[in-house]
């Protein structure tokens, strides 16, 4: 490795890095900014953990910057509700009462006077779920501002309807090899004269824009079909008859199904791969196409735990859609920047990235588990629902629900997230994610 590429490395990942920590600030200004609007008081707004290496008390509030760039908070007092005697619980000898007190006490430490009215748990329901939706809702609304910008100007790589090669002869793509036998039959596609350059307009008299229609013209189609070609400015008549053959299958979503093959027709050509900017319709489409993924991967990720450990302890491949962590995704910006691509497609793709991050954090964030912002969401509806209930048959108010109760619960999904997350740090640095 040079020099260059050293530097190039470095930066894709300061660049990474930066964006990291504007999505987390980003994340708790959507916590701080609803918060102060229903007038919770909150003392602390930083981003990062551990070590504070800057900070700046404005007003009621200290905004500050910790050395690891792996999270933020903002510190609202008032989290938890008081004990049944009004105040803290005296300890007991139970480990899960001094988890749950212990919780409750840090949520009153920073108590002043007239803080009585700017509690977080006196807040109704609904003020209390919009507090902690805003952070992850921020994330979503980065993401997709994200996604939709770059989509709409730079584009995907996508396939059209222009040849890009003509295949000579019909082989069954799930056979391994390239190279035309004696007993091979000429390809539909060059004994219709096909050729490379050639745009597609239409097939069999109706009008095709784009690849996915065209293909699956072709698939439906076994026997004689017509085609018309833009070549040289002017459209050109070609008859072809299309072979039935073995070609690679699809999913709903028109992608391919990797080592799965259907009989199908087929033509022969390959198509020209361009990167063209998308629609707005279309944006919306890969955006939601996006979110289905990132759900389907975080409902997969217990079963992806055995791969990942052979992966770093054992001589597992690391998959390509394998559970990446901060550390990798910074190793992958700093991929990004040593590819031999232009700069343009380098920023469109740190610019994915980045909106993928912040994709997974909304998702991630809206579990409805404690410590996660959505347990805090669930306890406030659960909340809502109790006290609408109590009201509909005139039973006396439940009053808040207590979520401290729920901390041993949160203090094991915490652990769980933590031995994950260093499983997932000790598999980016030994056999990381690589990008092509």
């Amino acid at each position: 490795m040079n020099w260059t590429t050293i530097l190039l490395t470095v930066l894709g990942i300061l660049i990474f890095a930066f964006g990291l920590l504007f999505s987390i600030a980003w994340h708790e200004l959507g916590h701080l900014s609803t918060a102060k609007l229903f007038g919770i008081r909150v003392p602390q707004y930083m981003v990062g953990f551990g070590p504070t290496i800057w900070s700046k008390q404005k007003g009621e509030t200290e905004y500050g910057i910790k050395a690891i760039p792996a999270g933020g908070y903002i510190r609202m007092i008032g989290m938890f509700p008081p004990g049944d005697d009004g105040k803290i619980e005296a300890r007991s000898t139970s480990p899960f009462r001094g988890m749950i007190e212990d919780a409750r006490e840090a949520a009153f430490e920073e108590l002043k006077p007239g803080d009585e009215t700017r509690l977080f748990y006196t807040r109704k329901p609904w003020k209390r779920v919009i507090v902690m939706f805003a952070g992850p809702f921020m994330n979503l609304v980065l993401a997709v501002a994200i996604f939709m910008g770059v989509a709409m100007t730079f584009g995907f790589q996508t396939q059209t309807t222009e040849v890009a090669g003509v295949q000579q002869c019909v082989i069954k793509q799930s056979e391994d090899r390239e190279k035309c036998e004696a007993a091979d039959p000429v390809s539909p596609a060059k004994a219709a004269g096909l050729r490379v350059g050639d745009k597609i307009v239409s097939f069999n008299g109706e009008k095709v824009d784009d690849w996915s229609t065209l293909s699956d013209k072709i698939r439906d189609t076994i026997g004689p079909a017509t085609l018309t070609v833009e070549r040289g400015g002017k459209e050109v008549r070609l008859d072809a008859v299309l072979e039935k053959n073995e070609v690679a299958k699809k999913d709903s979503d028109g992608e391919i199904v990797p080592g799965e093959f259907v009989p199908a027709g087929y033509l022969g050509f390959a198509a020209k791969t361009e990167i063209l900017p998308l629609g707005f319709g279309e944006s919306v489409e890969r955006m939601g196409d996006m979110v289905v993924n990132g759900v389907e991967s975080i409902v997969a990720l217990p079963g992806k735990i055995p791969d990942l450990w052979d992966a770093a302890f054992g001589d597992g491949n690391r998959e390509q859609d394998s559970p990446v962590g901060v550390v990798g995704a910074a190793r992958i910006g700093g991929e990004v920047m040593t590819l031999d691509v232009p700069a343009q497609n380098q920023m469109a793709m740190m610019l994915f990235l980045l909106a993928g991050f912040n994709l997974s954090l909304f998702l991630f964030n809206m579990l409805p588990l404690l410590p996660l912002d959505g347990g805090h969401i669930a306890g406030a509806l659960w909340e809502s629902v109790r006290r609408g209930f109590a009201k509909l048959f005139r039973r006396p108010d439940p009053g808040p629900f207590d979520v401290a109760k729920l901390m041993p619960v949160a203090y094991v999904v915490a652990g769980i997230f933590i031995c994950f997350t260093l499983l997932v740090l000790v598999a980016d640095i030994v056999n990381p994610v690589k990008i092509s």
